[in-house]
């Protein structure tokens, strides 16, 4: 059996929605976070050292980071799907998007949040206005245009297809929508970038994706 050791409002709401797409038998064990630092409880680290999640284990096996768990159930229990066949264009595609999305677009996105947690955070008044002039030149000359640039790279990749790999919905799309769905709730994602906007609505038709909702909540607070 399969358990899931699923954090609220995390990357492993996509180990969620993968196990509905399979339709794999699974265990849930939930953990919330704290709510002053918003981190992990300590109990996760008796399952996994660095005591983050997603974290799975199937049978003797405990593995972490998502990407790993998504391309481990697949190759293990995805009887070719969600996965186009290797050798081919999409198959690249596939490989750099499931890549992308955690070494290119989470890093100013987590920046983002850094830095509003820093100018918006609870602190003595006197370093207040030094602490948001830092956040707001941070996020002027640097979080913002690289922002703007990966969300517009993605917005025109998307209008080449329908899905980050190619026609068919794969699991480069799980990957991403994680960051994407990031983008919309701090980053400014909305109506003006239409190919993006109408990718979430997609995915978040899928009944798979809606009862991975249902069981784990939203993969961001407030949705």
């Amino acid at each position: 059996m399969i358990t899931l050791h699923h954090l609220e409002h995390s990357r492993s709401q996509r180990v969620l929605w993968l196990l509905e797409e399979l339709q794999l038998p699974y265990e849930i064990k939930r953990y919330t976070r704290d709510p002053q630092t918003m981190l992990a409880p300590p109990e996760l680290k008796q399952v996994h050292p660095l005591g983050k999640s997603p974290v799975i284990t199937d049978g003797d096996l405990t593995l972490a980071e998502s990407a790993a768990i998504l391309e481990y159930l697949v190759d293990r229990y995805g009887e070719g799907r969600l996965a186009p066949a290797a050798g081919t264009p999409e198959y690249l595609r596939y490989l750099y998007w499931m890549h992308y999305a955690e070494g290119s677009a989470m890093p100013p996105l987590l920046l983002r949040l850094v830095f509003d947690r820093v100018a918006n955070g609870p602190m003595p008044f006197f370093i207040r206005p030094v602490a948001r002039a830092i956040a707001k030149g941070a996020n002027q000359a640097f979080i913002s245009p690289q922002l703007k640039l990966h969300l517009d790279y993605m917005e025109n990749e998307l209008s080449k297809t329908e899905w980050f790999a190619g026609e068919n919905f794969s699991l480069a799309d799980i990957q991403m929508s994680f960051p994407l769905e990031a983008a919309q709730s701090r980053a400014g994602l909305d109506s003006s970038r239409p190919n993006l906007t109408a990718f979430l609505q997609r995915i978040r038709e899928r009944p798979a994706y809606q009862r991975a909702v249902e069981k784990g909540g939203p993969a961001m607070p407030g949705r």
